[in-house]
């Protein structure tokens, strides 16, 4: 079992940056996968990044490459995700999740959710 906390939402003006964080229980947080999804009003939820267990490989949604970092310290048992130069259209609710699962990029490959965190970037 592992249970996903997500921190550090919030209102930024267009151009800024947010951290947002994800804090894991569970002893086996090493063996996962982790990933950050988004959704925002009227649409379904998004990938955005994953990072594998090693660390050593990490995944973007082309809309935020170059822009946004995904980072993980286990021995915190928290993953991050460092977004700069942010844009209206990154306004969404942003999900951790974890998985045990090759396929990092799929929504149904997570078996466990934090309960979100609201970004909102002003124009």
């Amino acid at each position: 079992q592992v249970q996903l906390v997500e921190s550090g939402g919030g209102l930024v003006q267009a151009g800024g940056s947010l951290r947002l964080s994800c804090a894991a229980s569970g002893r086996t947080f090493t063996s996962y996968a982790m990933g950050w999804f988004r959704q925002a009003p009227g649409k379904e939820r998004e990938f955005v990044a994953a990072i594998r267990w090693s660390a050593d490989i990490t995944y973007y949604t082309d809309s935020v490459k170059g822009r946004f970092t995904i980072s993980r310290d286990d021995v915190k048992k928290t993953v991050y995700l460092q977004m700069n130069s942010l844009k209206p259209e990154d306004t969404a609710v942003y999900y951790c999740a974890a998985t045990l699962s090759p396929r990092l990029l799929i929504t149904t490959s997570y078996d466990y959710w934090g309960q979100g965190t609201q970004v909102t970037v002003s124009s």
